[in-house]
């Protein structure tokens, strides 16, 4: 490698992989749509019922999840371009990796792997949040310092699994969102066997007082903990590379999933409304504001079948958390493969072949924001994981859309974004009210000064990365439009 730091040339030790990255392309539309589902609808909609009407002050909460659901198919639209005209494996950082590399080289994708390290596992510690809370349906009398333990037990046990190698990953992952869709049906069903419509669409004073306060403060709440539920549209995106007509699949595997997953919350949290009176959701001794399904089935088919889906929702907690580390733990893997992270984190088992330090890594990290979670609140916790990846991951790659489209306008682009630019406009401010309301939903927790104290740690940590790796700025910047350019024939620059 040759030249000096101003002046960008060819790359001819970057491992980017190739738009295929040796993968078979043999996810179809069916596939592709179940697995963003499967991702999107795990353990959030059974604990984030009572947040929501908690964040409205009544029934009023469905907009939350209406207003989540534009911002996903909005936002939805930015990965359907950026996956279907880069369809490789790794998604975000592939793109931020296109889009930025002309000015600052790694930087971006860096940043995003280096939050994707918090984010991910912060997600997957409100799924042992949620396995505590609905244990104690079984457990009445569970304490805090016994919750924690297990809970803590729970995250060593997936860790632990997944250390020492799983056969047929894939049969067993498939089992337990089997068990997911059967616990979200089963509660839909028994909600709709004795529905109210009085409880449900009843409103309190001034519930749609636009000119108020504390509606957009509600509002924004609601939509934090809305986007939150239909994380995982974006699924296929990361797996650009073994999906079969991806111009075409990926786009409508978003959107179909993004308003399947619309339909099956609007009916739980509506059916839910219909039998638990709002205000028992909002009482903290009141199992309902912890446990509502369990309180769902109990109000309608009783106890014995309250217990049953109590079970079943644990398992799907469970899976969440197992499914979630699996794929989280393999991020950094494959950005250090690419030589976009710290290199240690591309070593794998000598035996079972999994990364084991992003696994670990990502353990770790998983427990202490379950410790967050347990000793502040699940709405901390989300509102802290949320403001993470709102400005490396959502707005920066809304951003990427648009650079790439005048960096490289000859990019073949199989779907383009309807009505560009107006979805990204409406992404890009959903985003910004999630994260410019985060401090004042979370009052003396500061989400937002935790969310920047990360991301200048991780400008801190890219530096020192990038003396010891030789890169920009210490290094050529190297461009590589592998997406652009004939894979045989790399661009220079």
């Amino acid at each position: 490698m040759s030249g000096s730091p101003g002046r960008p040339v060819r790359s001819d030790d970057l491992r980017a992989a190739p738009p295929d990255g040796g993968f078979v392309r043999r996810v179809g539309l069916f596939q592709a749509t179940a697995i963003n589902m499967s991702q999107m609808c795990g353990i959030g909609p059974f604990v984030t019922i009572p947040l929501m009407v908690a964040a409205f002050g009544g029934p009023q909460a469905v907009i939350g999840f209406v207003a989540g659901a534009l911002l996903a198919l909005c936002d939805g639209l930015v990965w359907a371009e950026l996956g279907a005209a880069m369809p490789g494996s790794g998604g975000s950082y592939v793109y931020l990796r296109q889009a930025f590399q002309y000015r600052t080289g790694r930087l971006m994708p860096f940043l995003f792997v280096w939050t994707a390290m918090l984010f991910i596992p912060l997600i997957m510690s409100t799924g042992v949040v949620g396995f505590v809370q609905y244990l104690g349906y079984l457990a009445p009398g569970l304490g805090r310092t016994s919750g924690d333990l297990i809970g803590l037990g729970v995250i060593a046990l997936v860790v632990l699994l997944l250390w020492r190698g799983i056969e047929h990953i894939a049969r067993i992952t498939a089992v337990m969102w089997a068990v997911m869709i059967a616990s979200v049906l089963l509660v839909i069903v028994a909600a709709a066997s004795d529905f109210s419509p009085h409880l449900a669409f009843t409103y309190p004073a001034h519930a749609f007082d636009l000119t108020s306060d504390h509606f957009w403060l509600g509002f924004a709440a609601g939509l934090t903990i809305g986007i939150y539920d239909y994380l995982g549209y974006n699924t296929t995106a990361y797996m650009g590379a073994e999906i079969k007509e991806p111009g075409r699949v990926l786009p409508r595997s978003i959107l179909f999933s993004i308003l399947g997953i619309m339909a099956i919350y609007l009916l739980l949290q509506i059916g839910t409304l219909g039998v638990i009176d709002w205000h028992r959701m909002t009482d903290p001794a009141d199992i309902a504001s912890t446990s509502v399904a369990s309180a769902v089935l109990e109000e309608t088919w009783g106890k014995g079948a309250a217990d049953t889906v109590t079970v079943l929702i644990l398992i799907t907690a469970f899976a969440s958390v197992f499914t979630g580390l699996l794929g989280g733990s393999r991020v950094p893997y494959d950005a250090a493969r690419d030589r976009v992270f710290f290199r240690p984190y591309e070593k794998l088992h000598p035996k079972h072949r999994f990364p084991m330090l992003g696994l670990a890594t990502m353990g770790v990290i998983t427990a202490i924001g379950f410790l967050i979670g347990r000793h502040t609140d699940l709405a901390t916790l989300i509102q802290l994981l949320t403001t993470v990846m709102v400005i490396v991951q959502a707005l920066a790659q809304i951003v990427a859309l648009s650079v790439l489209r005048r960096r490289q306008p000859a990019l073949k682009r199989p779907y383009r974004m309807w009505l560009y630019p107006l979805p990204s406009i409406v992404a890009f401010a959903g985003w910004c009210v999630i994260y410019g309301y985060a401090d004042k939903n979370s009052p003396g927790r500061h989400p937002i000064e935790w969310s920047l104290a990360w991301l200048a740690l991780g400008c801190v940590a890219f530096v020192l990365w990038a003396r010891v790796e030789k890169v920009w700025p210490f290094g050529p910047r190297e461009i590589s439009e592998e997406y652009l350019a004939a894979p045989e024939q790399p661009a220079v620059v």
